[in-house]
């Protein structure tokens, strides 16, 4: 009886209400959190063991992308094609030390681009890959000014009271003291400021762990039994791959002095107990910090318009392979997670082949932005809704060997098919057969530890013949993007 009277006052002095699609209509918020080095563990992934209970319940009301890739295993390159919506071989990062704008003055990335449609845009912490962008972190991205992490930075970097290179740090301290735990007060606190504005707010959060050193507090380690952890199942490399596939682990191995140097030497059981433990424990760390930013937005009251975005720019091997790296092109660095939240809409999750360039088209889906006719991926949001089951059939990654190696690696439902191209081939250059140097396939419903390589199987001629086709229109379709 109340709310007819509110409606025939309103009536009354002319006033009209909004309506239902007035309100969809209106810009979102978005939340875009970027962690590092982050591979699909916890809870929402169907492992209990791993304590992520702020994830967890993210997931449950939200949407897992199970299935999930980067475009390429190390932090520059993967972190440019997200925020950009363009793969490595446009961008032209395929390492760590050249900068995003040297090559592709022009491009126009993801906050940018919110700007341009009236958003204040703000970020703090590992968004891009510094090594990639100017010194205010890609200055044309922020209508605020970048705001740099302050905390624990001693010696080596990364510690809360550790001086020494070392590989893992468990120390009695509040999260507060840390990099990340400040980060997060500070990215709650510039979300206030944003949420006081009228203006719709595009805010990114990047923290820095689980990336080496595996430091974190001890409350975080305490959460695991050491004794109980395991260690990799399949240590070898795949029958009949090549050699150069694979990654020595060069970022602990060289970095660390708790860590033999010398490639030949292995790593001690006791020791990889250790390395696991420790980033399980800066999983769980961030983890929380996560859960606090996200809090927030029920506090300010923002949560129901508010698009949230969690992503890890790759995976990590964890002892697979005798690797403790990202770096390949193999299952374990290339799958990634993405979680996107925004209402009980969408909620669930699907094993359908995605990939980060198509976090960018998707985001202006589900936040009423107009998206641009330039990105090279698609819109997630069918997938989300129900109309469809996916949007294409492969995700795609690629990783380099140097000299002059390039690794394209295709993965749908079940299957990862790698073509090694020599000559520095790039995609956007015809297909040549001739340059193929080796070809690798994986079954992940058979052998899911990519135990054997698969490629010369009679078995599985058909799966490869399917496969090089799905991969030649891919290589097909760069072709014609860069007419």
């Amino acid at each position: 009886m109340k709310n007819i009277k509110v409606v025939l006052l309103l009536l009354v002095f002319g006033i009209s209400m909004p309506s239902q699609a007035g309100v969809l209509s209106k810009k979102r918020n978005v939340l875009f959190i970027a962690v590092d080095d982050l591979k699909p563990i916890g809870g929402l992934y169907g492992d209990k063991t791993i304590y992520t209970p702020h994830l967890d319940k993210l997931a449950q009301t939200g949407f897992v992308f199970d299935n999930n890739h980067c475009q390429q295993a190390v932090c520059a390159p993967t972190r440019a094609s997200i925020l950009t919506g363009k793969r490595p071989d446009y961008t032209q990062i395929w390492d760590l030390k050249t900068f995003i704008r040297d090559k592709q003055p022009d491009i126009v990335t993801l906050p940018q681009y919110f700007h341009s449609k009236g958003y204040q845009t703000a970020a703090i912490g590992k968004v891009f890959d510094k090594r990639s962008v100017d010194e205010k972190h890609d200055s044309l991205s922020w209508s605020i000014p970048y705001l740099e992490a302050e905390g624990s930075s001693v010696v080596g970097g990364g510690y809360m009271k550790e001086t020494r290179r070392v590989s893992t740090e468990c120390a009695d301290v509040a999260d507060s003291t840390t990099m990340d735990g400040r980060m997060a007060l500070d990215g709650i606190e510039l979300m206030r400021q944003l949420a006081s504005d009228d203006e719709p707010f595009f805010l990114a959060v990047g923290f820095h762990k689980p990336h080496l050193p595996f430091a974190a507090p001890k409350k975080y380690w305490d959460l695991y039994d050491r004794s109980k952890i395991k260690t990799a199942s399949f240590t070898e490399k795949a029958e009949g791959s090549p050699d150069y596939a694979y990654q020595p682990g060069w970022e602990v191995r060289s970095q660390y002095e708790d860590v033999p140097k010398d490639f030949d030497v292995p790593i001690s059981i006791e020791k990889q107990k250790e390395l696991i433990h420790g980033y399980y424990a800066c999983v769980s760390f961030i983890d929380k910090q996560i859960g606090l930013v996200i809090d927030e937005l029920d506090k300010l009251g923002i949560r129901e318009n508010t698009l949230i975005v969690v992503w890890g720019d790759h995976g990590w091997h964890l002892g697979d392979h005798n690797m403790w790296c990202k770096h390949t092109n193999f299952e374990q660095a290339t799958r990634s997670p993405l979680v996107i939240a925004l209402d009980d809409k969408y909620v669930g999750t699907t094993n359908a082949p995605t990939e980060f360039v198509d976090v960018f088209p998707t985001i202006c889906d589900l936040a009423n932005v107009k998206t641009p006719n330039y990105i090279d991926g698609l819109s997630l949001e069918p997938i989300m809704n129900g109309d469809r089951t996916e949007v294409k059939p492969m995700a795609v990654s690629q990783f380099t060997r140097w000299p002059d190696r390039m690794g394209y690696t295709f993965r749908d439902t079940r299957y990862r098919y790698t073509v090694w191209m020599s000559e520095h081939f790039r995609s956007g250059q015809v297909y040549d057969a001739s340059l193929i140097d080796d070809e690798e396939l994986y079954d992940y419903q058979k052998d899911p530890l990519e135990t054997k390589n698969l490629i010369g199987d009679a078995v599985y001629s058909e799966v490869r013949k399917s496969m090089v086709e799905k991969s030649k229109v891919f290589f097909n379709e760069a072709v014609e993007k860069k007419k």
